[in-house]
């Protein structure tokens, strides 16, 4: 069977220990500081520190800008591993967000045509940060198995839908910044202590299912989300993003490890290339569970009958 490389763009949010242990090839993006110098590594809080970017990013959430790799880099990447001999599977952001996995496809298309016998399957995701990441591993943990490339391709593209983010976003300042909420929303919210709850969807964006007061309460919440979603909890790897909120994300972590006892939980960072857009305030879970609903109706539900419980 021949062998494939797995391709991801930056906003998998792999650090360079996963990217080494898994093999899985990332494709760096572009991220502009506000005195317009690129960051030359992403993967690493070598260049700046997560505290100091974090807190340079609300003060100035329009100073930071990113861009995905381009055709021309993706033509080159894909080039050089079809000249080593190797197919491709190449994993993207959710192209609800950007425009990388059709950059992606072009780029695949122009190396197919001067390569006509080569494999390359592109697949858009619909997932970014963590979320996407878990999926990338679990593709290259069925490669490790010895499944090929169409094989594994096809099992992303059917269970893609299966990936879940369970956490909240509770820095509405930035939110506001950014123009998501209106400045009045965000400060009523985090003054009562308002934790919206975030679920993926199926244009592959981030849709608040329900915003649960204080943070013992979205704790409970999330677990008992996380319990009537998961799938086989013993069998996987969960990853948990953060933003700045490292103490949240162990305490979650504790408490995910003692009632589902998976493979490992693993407190994930989110380098820049998706920062610069979540910003600070992020703490989620990413796990493999039953199908997401089309219209999120389960979900909400769920999220409504436990909020609603003493």
């Amino acid at each position: 069977m021949k062998k494939f490389v797995i391709v991801a763009d930056a906003t998998c949010d792999l650090g360079n220990d996963y990217q080494e242990k898994y093999d899985i090839k990332v494709l760096r993006s572009h991220v502009l500081k506000p005195d317009g110098k690129e960051f030359r590594s992403i993967f690493s809080w070598d260049e700046i520190g997560r505290e100091d970017f974090y807190k340079d990013l609300k003060k100035n959430p329009d100073g930071y800008s990113t861009a995905p790799a381009n055709v021309q880099e993706f033509t080159e990447v894909f080039t050089k591993y079809i000249e080593e001999g190797c197919d491709i599977l190449c994993m993207t952001i959710s192209s609800g967000i950007s425009g990388t996995y059709g950059f992606a496809c072009s780029a695949r298309d122009a190396v197919l045509e001067a390569n006509p016998d080569a494999n390359i399957k592109v697949i858009d995701t619909l997932r970014f940060g963590p979320g996407f990441g878990l999926m990338t591993v679990c593709a290259a943990a069925l490669r490790d198995e010895g499944y090929g490339l169409d094989t594994v391709a096809q099992y992303v593209e059917t269970n893609k839908n299966r990936f879940h983010q369970a956490g909240w976003l509770d820095d509405l300042s930035f939110v506001a910044k950014k123009g998501r909420m209106t400045h009045g929303k965000a400060f009523m919210g985090q003054l009562i202590g308002i934790k919206p709850i975030g679920e993926f969807d199926y244009n592959g964006m981030t849709t608040v299912i329900g915003k649960i007061k204080g943070e013992k309460k979205a704790y409970e919440v999330l677990m008992h989300y996380i319990e009537e979603t998961i799938e086989n909890p013993s069998e996987q790897i969960i990853f948990i993003a953060q933003t700045n909120r490292l103490p949240q994300a162990e305490k979650y972590k504790a408490m995910i490890e003692e009632k589902f006892k998976p493979k490992a939980v693993v407190i994930r960072d989110v380098f820049p290339a998706c920062g610069v857009n979540i910003g600070p305030g992020l703490m989620a879970a990413y796990y493999m569970g039953t199908p997401i609903s089309e219209d999120l109706g389960r979900e909400k539900a769920i999220v409504e009958k436990y909020s609603a419980a003493e």
